[in-house]
């Protein structure tokens, strides 16, 4: 079920209804009532890997009541490399397996060996498995470390592991978050569920109203690369920039907001990322949950920045590499990954990546100064390079669409437009808003202008039910 469909129009306030009308005063009900709603939200897309995430959710629960049981160390770190190597194995069966077929029979025929793609299989790519699986791993290594409790109630952790508003494309939650707040008691709160309905106002105008107008154009573009100019492809790759940002942000704050009307708090996972002055800040602003997930989940174990340069410059690639091949199962994302580890390396060995850590872009400032626009400008393009190979389908085709920028470079372009109608009006209001991206303190008079601009733009394009770009992921 897509948040920006007619069915979801329907099914959230017939949950809301039954979560605070009928279970109000019953936390089991209204556990209850997330757990089979999440089972029905995902299930609307295909209600065979439902078992999927059933059986995950049995295997880490179970897992994670035996490991503080074990009194010896080497039984605790064999159940948390079942629970490891369980869904790590589920996870890459369904989204890798092809992928490492595929590559040993190119491998051979560049050997001169003719081999059979009998092997490849017909698998379908459940919808948000790398989310869920990610998220219920670290329950069990929270369990494992002693930074968590084991929960013995199966309906709580089994909302957690698939509660509906994030479980198919995040943020991906820790169980030291999310889970202490589906065991406790929640009351309605007037005011954050304002602030949730004004985030799902928010996302669903990045996604319906940005991200699904850009995507036409960017699909145009990169369909027919080869007939286009330099000037033509690097518009479509600064479009696809936005369109993956708002689409993907704007599906995170959809899920923030829509938690908010439930009593849960989410943790943020985009804050304003084309802001960065560096690549360090770009990845402490991008996709927040999985970055963190990645840094205290094995960077860290790998020995983080603590056992000299050359293991930290080996565990940097390392993570980069993993988050690139987390995201598909193809050599582009793997490229992505280390595109931006050689960029992440000079700010490391210079110590800048963490220069920008407190202090937003123009922090006392409406205008940023000369200064921060040229490393917001340079920082963006370097991103927007490393974007080309991550929305092209084959290794081939990025190289060929970075290098007409530079040998096939024109001015003249069909799509313009949409810089000025779309880009350049988002990035005024991205500006506006960058000092906190929960939207708590926006004027309640812009706020109510806004509103109904946003509402009429929705409106007037709401129901195409164009899916979340990763969702594929």
């Amino acid at each position: 079920m897509l948040f920006n469909s007619i069915e979801f129009l329907i099914f959230l306030p017939v949950v809301f209804f039954f979560y605070w009308s009928v279970f109000g005063k019953s936390l089991k009900g209204q556990n209850l009532l997330v757990l089979v709603s999440s089972y029905v939200f995902y299930g609307w897309w295909d209600y065979r890997f439902l078992f999927l995430i059933f059986l995950s959710t049995i295997v880490d629960f179970f897992i994670g009541k035996g490991i503080p049981v074990q009194t010896q160390e080497s039984k605790k770190r064999l159940l948390l490399y079942g629970s490891m190597l369980f869904n790590l194995g589920v996870l890459g069966f369904f989204k890798y397996y092809n992928f490492f077929v595929e590559s040993w029979i190119d491998l051979f025929h560049s050997f001169g060996y003719e081999i059979q793609s009998k092997w490849t299989l017909n698998i379908i790519l459940p919808v948000g498995i790398s989310f869920y699986t990610f998220q219920t791993m670290s329950y069990t290594i929270d369990v494992y470390r002693g930074n968590l409790k084991p929960t013995r109630d199966f309906v709580s952790f089994a909302s957690f592991v698939s509660f509906f508003p994030q479980l198919v494309a995040g943020p991906i939650e820790r169980a030291t978050n999310l889970l202490p707040q589906i065991l406790n008691a929640r009351v309605f709160k007037y005011e954050i569920a304002v602030q949730g309905l004004r985030l799902i106002l928010w996302g669903m105008f990045k996604k319906v109203v940005i991200a699904d107008s850009l995507a036409p154009v960017v699909d145009n573009i990169f369909t027919g690369y080869e007939t286009f100019g330099g000037g033509t492809l690097i518009l479509g790759s600064v479009y696809f920039a936005f369109q993956i940002y708002c689409d993907f942000s704007g599906y995170s704050d959809i899920a923030i907001g829509i938690s908010k009307l439930f009593g849960f708090e989410l943790m943020s996972n985009f804050k304003f990322p084309y802001f960065s002055r560096n690549i360090g800040e770009f990845w402490r602003r991008w996709h927040i949950s999985l970055s963190t997930w990645f840094r205290d989940y094995l960077y860290i174990p790998l020995g983080g920045s603590k056992k000299g340069k050359w293991i930290s410059l080996r565990n940097i690639f390392i993570i980069f590499l993993v988050s690139g091949f987390w995201h598909g199962a193809n050599w582009t994302f793997l490229i992505w990954g280390f595109i931006h580890a050689v960029l992440y390396i000079p700010s490391f060995v210079l110590k800048t990546n963490r220069k920008y850590v407190s202090v937003i872009v123009a922090e006392n400032s409406f205008f940023p100064s000369l200064r921060e626009v040229l490393q917001m400008v340079v920082n963006f393009c370097f991103v927007t390079m490393g974007w080309v190979f991550f929305r092209s389908e084959s290794t081939e085709k990025a190289i060929s669409i970075i290098g007409k920028f530079f040998t096939e470079f024109s001015y003249h372009t069909p799509y313009k437009d949409y810089l000025f109608f779309y880009v350049m009006p988002f990035v005024i209001l991205e500006w506006i808003f960058r000092r906190d991206e929960r939207l708590t303190d926006v004027n309640k008079y812009l706020w109510l202008a806004l509103t109904v601009i946003f509402l009429i733009l929705i409106t007037a394009k709401f129901g195409n039910q164009q899916s979340f770009i990763y969702f594929q992921f």
